[in-house]
């Protein structure tokens, strides 16, 4: 049995026995393709995941406004949780790494000020978590990012601002980049807005909100809001730090006005990122088992449970944590996939390897994610052979035999998984950007050759 484990620094590496070194390096740069391995056998291994990105961003924000220090422990160290701690020590914050065994950041709240510089990345928690944060500031914070964070969707979050009274200067663009211009203080109240293009805008106005004169009342008016585990997860947070939060239906969430307490946390793994490994199980008919699988959480990745299991997996939760193994073939799903869309880009590669078609529907937001997924993703399988179809709302994907080729990434973590999975049963499947997946599973080349038992050797 194989294991990816955590270094003392927190980050976590595969155990790589020494049978499995050879000469072969993990390609650094996006200019070399690197080579999926395909499955030998059946898998029987079990990995370690690195902490949520979701919750560990979400810790980082609310303790940079807390009213007394707290620590972090075994948070996610991936770019978009350090563009998060970069940010805010921008504005103030003291975060201090503590050196413990398995990682932790100690988070003392300052006031928070500009001039500051925030690069957001293409980290959607950075972007739409941090303007509401920084309106709180004493001065001007200008909000930038990678080239595609530029297409992302901010409008909503930069009009519901400035309807609490908050100036921002975008130049009309309605997305990075812009700038918030803090006067340590924000009246609030009452703000609507359309959070159908992402939930990240409630949350942003969430884990601020209690820090406003008078709170927020936040009302959702447009379609359905996706990903909406992700609202929740906000909601426990704020309430385990004594925030009262009021949830009046669907669409409406309603704090009132005071402190957010200092917690120490320990991060839960991170469940999203347990799909690539998981759809191994399935793809090679053999079995994987996830350590610390929470029973309890809001992550949207416990719904792999359930995907799984319709596509064929046996999937049981116990002691050794969440284990699912396949049975030598992948079934076909008809599956709303709105509140869990991150979990599409596997899903899809799984569907593209299944014995019969799938429909994948309520993902239209994914057009403004790190790219436009949907069109990422037909585009890539069919061009290795797939019978890939866009919908309004989704993909339409028919059994085909897929050959070998690059497979584009998009600089898109989740692609790059996607294209992992395929790779396991489909020769000569090259990933023309692998090191985009440190977005947030730092070494996750390395942890994914160990899980197969393929040749590595250290960086």
């Amino acid at each position: 049995m194989r294991w990816a484990q955590p270094t003392t620094s927190g980050r976590w590496r595969p155990l790589v026995s020494k049978a499995m070194v050879s000469a072969t390096p993990v390609p650094s740069a996006p200019a070399v393709p690197w080579p999926a391995p395909m499955a030998r056998s059946p898998l029987d291994a079990t990995v370690a995941l690195p902490g949520s990105k979701s919750l560990t961003n979400r810790a980082l924000v609310l303790a940079a406004l807390s009213d007394g220090p707290s620590t972090i422990t075994v948070p996610l160290r991936a770019r978009d949780t350090l563009l998060m701690v970069a940010a805010l020590r921008a504005l103030g914050v003291v975060i201090e790494d503590t050196g413990t065994p398995f990682g932790a950041w100690h988070v003392v709240p300052r006031r928070l000020a500009g001039p500051a510089e925030i690069d957001c990345g293409l980290a959607g928690t950075v972007m739409r978590f941090l303007p509401p944060l920084a309106s709180l500031a004493d001065g001007v914070v200008r909000f930038d990012g990678d080239e595609h964070a530029r297409l992302r969707p901010m409008g909503p979050m930069i009009t519901a601002l400035r309807d609490l009274g908050v100036t921002v200067e975008d130049g009309g663009r309605h997305s990075l980049p812009f700038s918030v211009v803090g006067s340590s203080r924000v009246t609030g109240g009452p703000v609507t807005l359309d959070a159908s293009g992402s939930s990240q805008f409630v949350s942003g106005l969430l884990l601020a909100g209690s820090r406003y004169d008078r709170g927020v009342d936040v009302r959702h008016q447009g379609r359905r809001v996706p990903s909406y585990p992700h609202i929740a997860m906000t909601v426990e947070q704020l309430r385990l730090r004594g925030v009262e939060v009021d949830v009046r239906g669907p669409d409406r969430w309603a704090l009132r006005p005071g402190p957010i307490r200092a917690a120490d946390v320990t991060v839960e793994p991170d469940l999203s990122n347990a799909a690539p490994f998981l759809a191994a199980a399935l793809v090679t008919g053999g079995t994987v088992t996830v350590p610390g699988w929470p029973r309890h959480t809001q992550q949207a990745g416990d719904n792999l449970r359930d995907l799984l299991a319709s596509m064929g997996a046996g999937v049981e939760l116990g002691d050794a944590g969440l284990v699912v193994r396949g049975a030598g073939r992948i079934l076909g799903i008809d599956a709303d996939l709105h509140d869990v869309g991150e979990l599409t880009p596997v899903i899809a590669a799984l569907c593209a390897l299944a014995d019969g078609p799938s429909h994948l529907v309520g993902i239209a937001h994914l057009r403004g994610h790190e790219t436009d997924r949907l069109a990422a993703l037909s585009t890539q399988l069919n061009a290795l052979g797939g019978a890939v179809v866009q919908t309004a709302d989704g993909l339409d994907i028919r059994p085909s035999p897929l050959h070998g080729g690059v497979f584009r990434t998009y600089d898109d973590h989740r692609v790059a998984q996607a294209a992992a999975v395929v790779g396991l049963a489909v020769p000569g499947i090259e990933i023309d950007d692998i090191a985009t997946t440190a977005k947030t599973y730092p070494d996750f080349p390395e942890a994914w050759l160990a899980l197969l038992g393929a040749e590595t050797t250290p960086a």
